[in-house]
Parts: structure tokens; C-alpha cells; sequence
């Protein structure tokens, strides 16, 4: 009697999962053409070009702006600190995710690689 219970458990259980599986059909298919996706993609790509470049143009406009209303003195002292900040900078580690999931360069791997500073001069 236990048996016969638990074997149709199961088999209820796999005939339902099959059932399951086959009603929703997926997604909607589009019939989109591999010309008309890679034109797409390509206008997609030149808006997002031209976003980045506005935006871009937009922060070096508020960049220059800073520095424009700022004193003689300021401007020599900004200057001076940006300098030091980017010598103090270039001896510091890899941060450590980027150490941990970087790969591995041979025998030489146990020597730190060079760090190039991301601040434009």
C-alpha cells in the first residue's frame, strides 16, 4: 500500500513538471533580420558615443569654469597639491579585488605590477 502511494507520488510529480514546462510557450519570437540587428545596434552604439561625448564636453565646462574663478594663488596652490597627490598615489597597492582576481604573470607574478596614475596632468 506504500508503496503504491509513494510511486504515484512520484509519478504525479514528473508528469506535472512536464505539463508545467510546455504551457508557457516562452517568450514572443521576433522576426528580426541579423542586417536589421546590427543596424540597430550600430545607431544604438553612435547615440551612446555622442551621450558620453556631451557629457564628457559637459564636466570639462564645469571643470574649467572651477578653475577660471579661482584666485592666481589658488590656482598655484591647486596645482601644487595635484602634483603631490598623484606622487603619493603611484606607490600605493593594486586595491585588493583587483589583486585577487587578476591573473597570473609566470614567475614573475610575486612582483607587484606597476601602477599607472589615472589623473591627466
Amino acid at each position: 500500500m506504500f508503496l503504491r502511494i509513494f510511486f504515484l507520488c512520484i509519478a504525479f510529480n514528473f508528469f506535472q513538471n512536464a505539463c508545467i514546462a510546455q504551457e508557457g510557450g516562452g517568450p514572443p519570437k521576433k522576426d528580426q533580420s541579423i542586417k536589421s540587428k546590427r543596424k540597430q545596434y550600430k545607431e544604438d552604439k553612435r547615440k551612446w558615443k555622442e551621450e558620453r561625448r556631451n557629457k564628457r564636453a559637459e564636466e570639462k565646462k564645469i571643470r574649467d569654469h572651477h578653475k577660471r574663478i579661482q584666485t592666481k594663488e589658488v590656482r598655484k596652490r591647486m596645482k601644487r597639491s595635484k602634483g603631490k597627490a598623484i606622487r603619493n598615489n603611484t606607490h600605493q597597492r593594486e586595491p585588493f579585488f583587483q589583486r585577487l582576481f587578476q591573473k597570473k604573470r609566470g614567475k614573475a607574478s610575486k612582483q607587484p605590477k606597476e601602477k599607472t596614475s589615472n589623473v591627466q596632468q
